[in-house]
Parts: structure tokens; C-alpha cells; sequence
């Protein structure tokens, strides 16, 4: 398993210097100056240019991206130029806020995507089977952030049971009662999408192992619908549902970003749209840079938990 981890790391080394250099690159193509935004409107030219120089925006291209490419391996990665602090104290507070979001979505959707699924496949009600397409077809085609507008009408305003947004005020640690109300709504619009997904894969996944011929075994021999399903055709069709989960999980960070703004939940989403609008650089392309790793990171541990799931692949890699 090590090998096999190791035969990957030099691909993903590699996207990652690649987008390093396209992310520093697209945005000095964005329309707008950090330093004249900085010195204001009524600014002269030598204040501007004063500004330009304190920030090293005069530098050469070439300058600045290693300049810049050095702070990342050092983690000194500056302060911001316009939002203000340092910037990895802005990463930091984000990531741990956007951290807490995506893993609880990312379990309610696999929880629920376990049991519909299988509880479909098991059952074989087909009025069941009818309500959980219909309902998987809704959860993806409408938009996160209709969901999330609808959630916050109906639960926070018509029924006011649960904070219409922001993060708990004693943080998540000191009263965890409270923290989950304010993470219910959010989450569980995250989570929506996703979970359909899942469930409509694992679905198939599972009508597809159940028309082998080792389920005709499995049936001869006595064994019940039930265990059939759950010790014979989900332990085999997890790898593939597993190569699934990896891609609705970069899916739902992407979505993450939507859902932060709805919900006023100050993660790595907000930070980044405050970055671009505002021309602040360092912090955009810390996070861009930050948010592929997390997608290279997800893949490399899918494709290590599918080779984990099916030595095939292990051995195919040899």
C-alpha cells in the first residue's frame, strides 16, 4: 500500500507546481490594483507607485512568484494587503470553520446515503423506490443556494427553531448543544445534493452486483435478501462508490462557497470572495492554491482506499 501511495505522490507534486504557477499568473490578468486601492481615489501617482513598491508589485513576475513560492515552504506567507492580519491566521481561522462544515455535510450525506440505499435495494417497495428518485431528482437539480434560501424562510423565519446563520458564539468545543443548531441548516443544505448523488450511485451500484452470479450462489445456499445485500453486494460495490464519494466530496467543497455566503459562516469561502473583490492577492492565491490540494489530497486517499478495497488495483500497479 506505501508503494502504491509513493507511485502517486510524483503526479501530485506535479498538478500542484502547475497550479501554483497558473493561479499567480490568472491573477495578475484580474482588472484592478491592490496599490491604487490602497492609496484611495484622490491618490497621486507617487503615492501609488510608493505603495506599489512596499508591497513588491515592481518587482519582475519572475520575482514575485518565487518570492512567493518561498514563503509557501517556509509558511510565511505575509500579511494581507487589504482585509488586513496575517495571512495565516486568516487561513487558519477559515479552514477551521470550512473544516467543521464540510465533514459534518460530508457524513449526513454518507449516513443517509447508506441506509436509502441500501434500505431501497432491501426493501424493494417500488412505491419507496419511486419517492427516493423523485426526491434525489430534486435534491440535485435545485441549486444550493434556492435550498439554503428555502431552509432559512421555513426554519428560521415561518418556524423559528434554528439561527439563520453565522457560527456559534462560544465556539464549537465549549457548548457543542449549541453549535449544532447553528450547523444544521448549513450542513444539511450542503449535504442534499451530494447525498442524492451518492444514493442514486450506490443504488445502481448495488442492483448491478445483485444480477452476478455469486448472488444466484448466495440465494441457492439460503442466505436471506438481507444479508446478501449488505455482506456480499455492498462490501463489492464500495469501490466504485468510493471513487464516487471522492468526486462529490470536491464537489462539495466547491459548493461549500455558496453555502458559506448564504449562512453568513465565516470560512474559507467568504475569505476568498473578500480577496478577489478587494484585489487582496496573497490571500486569494493562498487559498485557491489551498483548495487544490485539498482536491489532489481527496483523490490520492480515494485512489489509495479503492486500491485498499480491490488489490486488483495494487497488483496491476506492480
Amino acid at each position: 500500500m506505501i508503494r502504491y501511495l509513493l507511485r502517486r505522490l510524483p503526479s501530485a507534486v506535479l498538478i500542484l507546481f502547475a497550479a501554483s504557477i497558473l493561479i499567480f499568473l490568472l491573477l495578475r490578468l484580474v482588472p484592478g490594483d491592490p496599490a491604487t486601492t490602497l492609496a484611495g481615489a484622490d491618490a497621486t501617482p507617487d503615492t501609488v507607485a510608493a505603495i506599489r513598491h512596499q508591497l513588491g508589485l515592481d518587482r519582475s513576475i519572475p520575482a514575485q512568484y518565487v518570492s512567493w513560492l518561498g514563503g509557501l515552504f517556509t509558511f510565511h506567507l505575509g500579511r494581507s494587503y487589504i482585509i488586513g492580519g496575517q495571512i495565516t491566521e486568516l487561513v487558519g481561522d477559515g479552514l477551521a470553520n470550512t473544516a467543521v462544515l464540510t465533514v459534518a455535510a460530508l457524513s449526513l450525506a454518507v449516513v443517509v446515503s447508506l441506509v436509502v440505499g441500501v434500505a431501497s435495494v432491501t426493501l424493494r417497495n417500488r412505491w419507496l423506490n419511486v419517492v427516493v428518485a423523485a426526491t434525489n431528482t430534486v435534491a440535485v437539480a435545485v441549486p444550493t443556494f434556492v435550498t439554503g434560501v428555502l431552509l432559512v424562510l421555513v426554519f428560521a423565519i415561518a418556524w423559528p427553531i434554528l439561527p439563520a446563520g453565522g457560527v456559534p458564539p462560544a465556539g464549537f468545543i465549549a457548548r457543542p448543544d449549541i453549535a449544532v443548531q447553528y450547523l444544521i441548516l448549513p450542513a444539511v443544505c450542503l449535504a442534499l445534493p451530494v447525498s442524492a448523488a451518492l444514493t442514486r450511485f450506490l443504488t445502481e451500484a448495488l442492483r448491478t452486483e445483485l444480477g452476478k452470479p455469486y448472488i444466484l450462489t448466495m440465494t441457492a445456499l439460503g442466505i436471506s435478501h438481507r444479508q446478501i445485500v449488505i455482506r456480499g453486494a455492498l462490501r463489492n460495490a464500495l469501490p466504485s462508490v468510493l471513487t464516487a464519494l471522492g468526486i462529490q466530496t470536491g464537489q462539495l467543497l466547491g459548493g461549500a462557497v455558496l453555502v458559506e455566503a448564504i449562512f453568513a459562516w465565516p470560512g474559507l469561502g467568504q475569505l476568498i470572495e473578500q480577496g478577489i473583490s478587494r484585489r487582496d492577492y496573497p490571500v486569494v492565491q493562498v487559498v485557491l492554491l489551498l483548495s487544490v490540494a485539498a482536491f489532489v489530497a481527496i483523490q490520492l486517499l480515494t485512489d489509495v482506499g479503492h486500491a485498499w478495497l480491490d488489490p486488483r488495483l495494487r497488483i496491476g500497479g506492480r
